[in-house]
């Protein structure tokens, strides 16, 4: 790596730390420097400004902890054990402070026009990956033919980001939230138990209601 690209990761993870450290309030190239040993001038060399550093350093932030899941997404093999690696993703995310830069970003999306998109793309990462596991694993179950996988891998996203800054008001109905999805896991897991007749019936009845619906 380039001292230019050294520099660059630098400021990258400096300002990951301030924004999950002192908040997008507190979060400013001298700040951001200081976080990183750097020299200010160096925040605006490499990035234009402090709205671009911030959201280069989501899309990295989110690059890095998607990265560390990857293998484990291609393990999962039911729905039940995508939510539970949810639940080991979102304890360990918030261990690192990662929930709360998350808070963060979405805060300052209001007034840092750059954010948003960037934080929307840092989400999208994870949800690239909960839809191939979604394809994989509802494929072959009477929901595949009705489901919409990329619809539904950004409802699990929206779930796990809204219980995510939810715990923070209310642990106790974060919790809650998370036990119910798991047991809708588990409810589509015995479902996939049925013998074939019995999909079957599932099938032929998510078709009626299909038609009734349109």
């Amino acid at each position: 790596m380039s001292p230019s690209q050294e520099t660059r990761v630098k400021l990258l993870e400096g300002a990951l730390r301030t924004l999950t450290e002192q908040g997008i309030a507190k979060t400013s190239a001298r700040s951001v420097a200081a976080a990183a040993g750097v020299n200010q001038a160096l925040v605006f060399y490499h990035f234009g400004s402090v709205d671009e550093l911030l959201a280069a350093a989501c899309r990295y932030g989110a690059e890095q902890s998607v990265s560390r899941y990857r293998e484990r997404f291609e393990e999962v093999g039911s729905l039940s054990e995508l939510l539970a690696l949810g639940r080991e993703i979102h304890a360990a995310e918030q261990g690192f402070g990662h929930v709360a830069r998350l808070g963060q970003l979405l805060a300052g999306a209001q007034t840092h026009p750059a954010l948003g998109p960037a934080t929307a793309a840092g989400l999208d990462l994870w949800i690239v990956e909960i839809e191939k596991v979604l394809r994989r694993v509802l494929g072959g179950t009477p929901f595949g033919e009705f489901t919409d996988p990329a619809g539904l891998a950004r409802a699990v996203a929206a779930s796990f980001v809204g219980i995510e800054l939810y715990e923070g008001v209310d642990a106790e109905g974060a919790g809650s939230a998370l036990a119910a999805l798991e047991q809708l896991g588990l409810l589509v897991g015995a479902l996939e138990e049925l013998g074939p007749i019995s999909q079957r019936a599932v099938r032929q009845y998510l078709r009626r209601s299909s038609r009734q619906e349109r």
